[in-house]
């Protein structure tokens, strides 16, 4: 639908209150849009598409700032574009989110006493089923309160039949052309959840440990390791050293004795060893350590598991079913007792993993999994970008891309868990494997099983893009919204995301990439540039900042900082200022609409109108250049502010100001101005919607009478430009400047009104004068004037009356007060720099600081100095 299609309201449109209240407001205005289909997408519509997915937030999930930035972002761009005439799609829907929603549901069973073994696998994934529609999904309804424009009619999820059957046909696929295969590598394990996770479930922290060195072999034949996990010796099938490190060149090929063990190892000479660190010789335990693995394959090492799925010592002996932080410390008992140690530090802190969702200590564990082989998928991705088929944005990170797909490693997709996507294989008797595929029927018979793995989640979040549009069938919506517009996301999942949708969407989309562009932003950190954390005390709930100062105060705080692939401050005093920017835009709209503001009728020709009325035109045709400019750029903290010094300062502060007069004379030109205020309310409203939502559509509708703003037009640069009127009402702002600046400076109150003489001949300000006099409160000169003060401004000069307005003596003497405090504050200043010994000792930014203390304290005295000149005299 577009603007002109739009159904007229009642010509009685009734007035806006005096206050804004987004409480009362935005829940009602958001069901209205959604009961008008305004954000649905038609796959048979003749218009062009432009399609987002949302990144799908897990079903365990709830609003959080990162998702309010991210959300307010993608809907800003939709917005637009629909009023633009695009048929715009922004899909939505949730990740199952297989680990985190595992854990709940165990959680929700241990609190009767249960473990998910009691209820077995099908009970058990029944049970997850059970608790999604209960309790899943509360951040649908968040999204609603933020003002998501999303196609609800269109939401899918992650495990529904449709995204099921892509997952198995992309599976079936993948394993017939060779691309997926089982082999034992190392992964990351969590002895909690019982399961491989993927790296970006994996967190890095600085944690207290131990760093003990322990002796090799015997006699001359010894070596010296340091590890900081002294447990997985017991898994030593090797040390290494470096080819070229002549102090061990003796000993390679040997066979040294491993301490508490009766086994022996060699020494092997790898070049991944760095000489240069430590003593030069690592062990190497390729069970448990993805380095190590990789000496052990080229050196045909054997694998030694020591410990199980829960991280138990299972090695034979006295060490057998301790748990691995028991083990550390009997081992290192044990070789101090031997004297092994070498040497010990503690604390010593260093780096370690732990499971994102149950902060468990992650284990490097060889395991037979299934795997993505990912070389040839990797090189089409890196194409895809390279031969500008898919634009990142900022383009510098591009280098960030290339450096992780050029080299990416093959994918571990299968994770020891119930809730997931079954991997689609069945294993036969005699070792026998049969891939199925949808509408396939599995093997059946004795000593035939499926395999109990399920999917990476990150398996079926890659094939988002077109598993939501239908794919594997060949429907409308994907022939219409395939491939995406722009993926907007954060940077920190570029890899694990970004990667796997274009790896997954070139294969099977016959080459076509999943998105034109990929624009990437940063983090949202609080007002210091700290990381948003729950334990650090800073985590903000978006909802609380919403209740308190409404959605579009959020939104407009978060696109104002939104600059691309930079992260994101924000604090509640900025929320606090974009309130009062929603209740600026409020209050003026309804004064205008209440002095003249209308839309009725075309716009009166340049002829007619007042150099003020030209002027705001011409800027508010800049000005939806410069917007469309920065949207197309994605530079949202831009766009926003170039709308809020346009709509504060050149509209509400400046344009309705100076129309006051006009408007309070009336006439004509009263008529004018007004439809070009109209004109500028209704363009600026439209411009701000997509940002602002809620606020714009109720005062836009109030103003011209129309449906909703949300299928209006998107405004258009006219073109008009006045340079003349531009340059002649920035001399009335420069007049209008300094005369208060300098009736500030004399103490004397907004409201006060003082006799002036206004010489503006030779200037085009002579229409301006009834302005001037009503904005700076300046009285004719009437009899008995004496100008106490005059001001040179813009070829123009004002001749103020002060007498009798100020004391003129206390006057006086608080400014020459104030003189010598910055006289005294230049004179140090000018000795600190003139001081050679501290230039070369102090700071840069100390440096730049006095220097700008300096600079201040000039142009302080400059100032009071010609405040004291404009004093009256005698």
């Amino acid at each position: 639908m577009t603007e002109n299609a739009q159904h007229p309201q009642p010509a009685s449109t009734p007035e806006l209150p005096t206050q804004y209240a987004p409480a009362e407001v935005e829940g009602k205005l958001y069901e209205r849009w959604v009961e008008r289909g305004y954000f649905e997408a038609d796959a048979k519509s003749e218009k062009p598409p432009y399609t987002i997915v949302i990144p799908p937030p897990n079903v365990t999930g709830s609003l959080h700032l990162g998702h309010a930035f991210e959300h307010t972002i993608i809907d800003a761009l939709t917005r637009r574009k629909r009023m633009q005439g695009y048929e715009t799609l922004w899909q939505p829907g949730m990740d199952h989110a297989g680990i985190a929603t595992q854990n709940v549901v165990e959680r929700e069973l241990a609190k009767e006493g249960k473990s998910r073994q009691d209820l077995g696998r099908e009970a058990f994934v029944e049970r997850v089923w059970q608790w999604k529609e209960e309790s899943g999904g509360q951040i649908s309804g968040q999204m609603r309160r933020l003002g998501d424009g999303v196609a609800w009619s269109r939401e899918r999820f992650t495990m529904d039949e449709g995204l099921s059957e892509a997952v198995q046909t992309i599976f079936k696929r993948l394993f017939d052309d060779g691309l997926i295969y089982r082999a034992e590598r190392i992964i990351n394990w969590c002895p909690r959840c019982l399961t491989a996770i993927s790296d970006i479930e994996v967190e890095y922290q600085d944690d207290d440990g131990e760093l003990v060195s322990i002796k090799y072999g015997e006699g001359d034949e010894t070596l010296v390791v340091a590890t900081t996990r002294a447990e997985t010796m017991l898994g030593d099938t090797a040390v290494a050293v470096h080819p070229d490190d002549e102090r061990y060149a003796h000993l390679v090929g040997k066979r040294i004795k491993l301490p508490l063990t009766d086994r022996t190892i060699p020494v092997v000479a790898d070049t991944h060893v760095d000489p240069e660190f430590g003593t030069g010789a690592v062990k190497v335990t390729p069970a448990h350590d993805p380095n190590d693995f990789e000496i052990g394959r080229r050196h045909d090492l054997p694998n030694i598991t020591v410990m199980d799925e829960r991280a138990v010592i299972t090695v034979p002996g006295p060490f057998q079913g301790l748990d691995r932080y028991e083990a550390r410390s009997a081992i290192v008992a044990a070789l101090r007792a031997d004297g092994r140690i070498v040497a010990e530090k503690r604390p010593y802190v260093h780096s370690v993993g732990h499971c994102s969702r149950c902060k468990t200590t992650v284990e490097p564990r060889l395991s037979l999994q299934w795997w993505v082989k990912v070389a040839t998928l990797a090189k089409a991705a890196g194409d895809a970008v390279r031969d500008g088929r898919v634009a990142i944005h900022p383009k510098e990170m591009e280098s960030r891309y290339f450096a992780w797909v050029d080299d990416l490693r093959d994918w571990n997709i299968s994770r020891q868990l119930w809730w997931g996507h079954r991997i689609p294989v069945w294993h036969g008797p005699n070792g026998e494997t049969v891939c199925v595929g949808p509408n396939e029927e599995p093997p059946t018979g004795e000593g035939w099983a499926q395999d109990t793995d399920v999917l990476d989640t990150w398996f079926s979040s890659a094939l988002w893009p077109f598993s939501t549009l239908g794919w594997p069938e060949q429907t409308p919506s994907l022939e219409k919204f395939y491939p995406n517009s722009v993926l907007v996301t954060g940077y920190d999942i570029l890899f694990f995301w970004v990667a796997r949708m274009m790896l997954f969407g070139l294969y099977a989309m016959d080459g076509t990439p999943p998105f034109h562009t990929i624009a990437l932003h940063g983090m949202v950190r609080d007002q210091f540039g700290k990381k948003m954390s729950k334990s650090f005390g800073n985590a903000v709930n978006p909802l609380d900042w919403m209740d308190k100062y409404g959605s579009d105060a959020v939104r407009f705080t978060l696109a104002r900082g939104a600059n691309p692939g930079v992260d994101v401050p924000i604090g509640e005093d900025w929320v606090q200022g974009s309130r009062n920017f929603a209740n600026k835009i409020w209050n003026a709209t309804r004064f205008a609409m209440m002095n003249g503001a209308t839309v009725e009728g075309p716009l009166p020709a340049p002829e007619q109108q007042s150099a003020t009325d030209r002027w705001i035109l011409s800027r508010l045709g800049a000005t939806v250049a410069q917007v469309d400019a920065y949207y197309d750029d994605y530079q949202f903290a831009k766009l926003s502010d170039t709308l809020f010094h346009f709509a504060w300062d050149e509209v509400f502060d400046w344009y309705v100001e100076l129309s006051k007069t006009t408007f309070f004379e009336g006439g004509e030109q009263a008529k004018v101005s007004g439809r070009v205020l109209g004109e500028v309310l209704d363009v600026t409203l439209r411009l701000l919607h997509p940002v602002v939502p809620f606020v714009t559509e109720t005062l836009w509708t109030t103003l011209t009478g129309k449906e909703s703003v949300v299928i209006a037009d998107w405004p258009a640069d006219s073109g008009f430009r006045d340079p003349a009127a531009e340059r002649e009402i920035e001399h009335l702002q420069q007049v209008i400047t300094e005369v208060r600046r300098f009736r500030a400076d004399q103490g004397l109150q907004p409201g006060q009104k003082v006799p002036a003489r206004l010489d503006l001949s030779g200037t085009p300000l002579a229409a301006h004068e009834a302005a001037i006099r009503q904005l700076l409160r300046l009285q004719p000169e009437g009899d008995g004037f004496h100008a106490t003060a005059t001001l040179p401004v813009a070829g123009a000069a004002v001749a103020l009356d002060l007498s009798g307005t100020i004391d003129v003596e206390a006057e006086h003497k608080r400014l020459t007060k104030d003189l010598g405090a910055a006289e005294k504050e230049k004179a140090q200043a000018t000795a600190k720099l003139g001081n050679e010994a501290f230039l070369a000792k102090a700071p840069d930014n100390v440096v730049d600081k006095i220097r700008t203390r300096l600079a201040k304290a000039e142009a302080d005295i400059a100032r009071i100095t010609a405040q004291i000149a404009g004093l009256p005299q005698g």
